[in-house]
This record gives C-alpha cells, structure tokens and sequence, in this order.
C-alpha cells in the first residue's frame, strides 16, 4: 500500500552529521527512527550533497519505498546564506562550502539519480527544526509558533499559521538568540558573545555558551563545592552541571532557575513582537533521556512565572508554553514538511 503514497524527504545536515526523516503527502511521519551519518564536511560540499542522496537511498530501502514516491526534498543546513540555497560563511561548515550552491547542486544529484527532477527547498536548521515542532503542538490548528531550543547556541525559530518560517529580507530572521537581554532585571553584565555584539545576547544567559561566565560569577558563594575546588578550566566544569542538578545540587539548580529567568524574559518580549500562540521550548534542558520530568516541570514553570507578569492579559490566557516532543527528529521533519507544504503552493 505504500508503494502508491507519495513521500518528502527532510536531510538535516549539521557539520558532522547528517539525518534523514520523512513525511507523508497528508505530513504524518512515515517513522520516528532516524538513519544519521557523518557528514565528512571536511571532504567538501559535493561528496557532500552525494552522501545525502546515498543517504536517502537507504533510508527508503529501510521502510520499503522506492524513488518514484519521493515527490520533494527539504534540505535544512546551519545558515547564514547568501541567497536562496547559496551559503555563507558559517562556524559550522568548512570554508569549502562558502558561496556553494548547495540546492543547485542537491537538485542535480537527485536528478543523476533518478532521472527526473525533484523539487528542493533550503533553510536554515534552526527555522526547520521549528516547523517540525509546530506541527506537533498544534496539530490541525493554525495558530503561530516559536521556538527557543537552548544548547551550545539558542537557536530560535518563527513559524506562521501556513507552516512556514519567517525567514526575513536576507534570510537571517529569528536570530533570536542574539537580541539583548533586559540585565537590569537579571542584576548580571553584559558578557561577550561568540556572535561578537557587546549588548549582552540572551544566547549568552540562557545556553552553554554562558554558563562559564555565569558559573565563575556564581562559585564564590559556594567555596566548599566541587566544582570550585576543581582545576579544569570553566569550561570543562559546566559540563558536569545539568547531571549535578538532576540529583537536586543547589548551585546547579540555581544557575538552570537563572537561566530559566532569563528565557522567560525573552518568551515575553517575544510575545509583545509576535503574539503567537505557542512557545515551544527545546534543547538539552527538555531531554527526557537526560533530564528529570521534575527538573524540566521546574524549569518550564519558571519560564512560565517570569514571563506573565509582562504579558496582555488575553496572552496569559491563551498563550501556551510546552516542551519540544521531536529530538533530534525536529530538523530533518520540518525539512520534510516544508518541502510538502511549498509543493502544495
């Protein structure tokens, strides 16, 4: 029976892996097991983009489908670009793929091997991990969705009430991560970011990438801790916090509660710009495999406290804040999708 469906393919590629996952014509998920690879972005774009088309291959012949079925790809890749499909230089990838015209080339390789062509669509993996979420949180509905996922990075993505992300005039919209966060509310300075703004990026208060400052800063209040006694440098030492929290450590939970002051901060200026309907949190604090559903309670219900205040009284009423359910399935389905839904355009 499947043999008769068509089928859209999402590639996600990071810059040492790359996943396939796939949607239906009517955008159920044709699995929830994910085939990843390596990426080898070291060998250049175009073994590259000929590993993904592999990739495919396989991941069709794993779950019984053949190329005829495939009527779309969606390809999402770490931004920013120049133009549509043409990248940019990104800390992710190698300079090999700077000014590549990565859809060209994706819609080339697809048609080597089926021989016909298929329709590509490109876009950054943080805006496609958040089309993949929102078609989870809302399910028939159309009401619009962000999504803040904190990890290394924040990465942050808005998607409207067709399914699609907004990308902006120069496709970098959603930078989110890299607007100032309220310090005066957060009684903290403005740490430097790795984007190079001076203004105190929320990325900075709220992901990995500022918890060295903000455990060196927080450390002198707990001088008998562990980790105070230790000697690897700070950023070695983070990485033991969200386990320590897990097991109620205090000086672990109270840098996470910071943290979550901070992105409730930023959900409700956010809402004042957007008026979504749905916030969906993601990243490795929302990891059920590494983190207590009595930690992530914790830490949503202080997103949640933090933003309300600031809020008009019809979003506190309506506006839902939940965790991100996809994983590491979010970008390759939002891929997916998005390539279903410009094909139904």
């Amino acid at each position: 029976m499947s043999a008769t469906r068509s089928v859209y393919i999402g590639t996600d590629s990071g810059a040492t892996t790359s996943k396939v996952g796939a949607v239906w014509e009517d955008g159920s998920l044709v699995s929830t097991k994910l085939l990843q690879q390596p990426t080898d972005s070291h060998v250049g774009p175009e073994a590259v983009v000929r590993g993904w088309v592999e990739a495919i291959g396989r991941f069709l012949e794993q779950h019984g489908l053949v190329w005829d079925q495939v009527q779309g790809v969606g390809l999402a890749i770490p931004g920013p670009f120049r133009s549509d499909g043409v990248l940019d230089r990104s800390a992710n990838l190698d300079e090999s793929f700077v000014g590549f015209d990565i859809r060209s080339a994706y819609m080339a390789a697809l048609f080597a091997r089926t021989g016909r062509p298929i329709p590509v669509v490109v876009g950054n993996d943080g805006d496609l991990g958040g089309v993949g979420e929102a078609q989870r949180v809302r399910g028939s509905g159309t009401g619009s969705v962000v999504m803040l996922a904190a990890g290394s990075g924040l990465g942050a993505a808005y998607v409207d009430g067709r399914g699609l992300p907004l990308n902006g005039d120069s496709l970098a919209g959603m930078e989110a991560g890299h607007m100032p966060a309220p310090l005066q509310m957060l009684g903290v300075p403005a740490y430097p970011c790795g984007c190079g703004r001076d203004w105190g990026c929320v990325e900075v208060y709220t992901t990995l990438s500022g918890l060295p400052h903000l455990l060196g800063a927080k450390l002198p209040e707990y001088p008998d801790h562990e980790l105070a006694k230790s000697d690897r440098p700070m950023k070695e030492r983070v990485f033991a916090l969200r386990e320590l929290a897990q097991q109620g450590d205090e000086l672990a939970l109270s840098l996470f509660d910071f943290q979550a002051r901070a992105m409730g901060f930023h959900v409700a200026n956010l809402t004042i710009a957007l008026d979504p309907s749905f916030f969906v949190i993601g990243g490795g604090l929302m990891d059920p495999e590494a983190t207590t559903t009595e930690f992530r309670e914790r830490y949503l219900g202080i997103v949640r406290k933090t933003a309300e205040p600031y809020l008009f009284p019809r979003q506190r009423e309506r506006m839902k804040i939940v965790p991100a359910t996809l994983g590491d399935l979010s970008q390759s389905i939002g891929a997916a999708l998005v390539a279903l839904y410009q094909g139904r355009a």
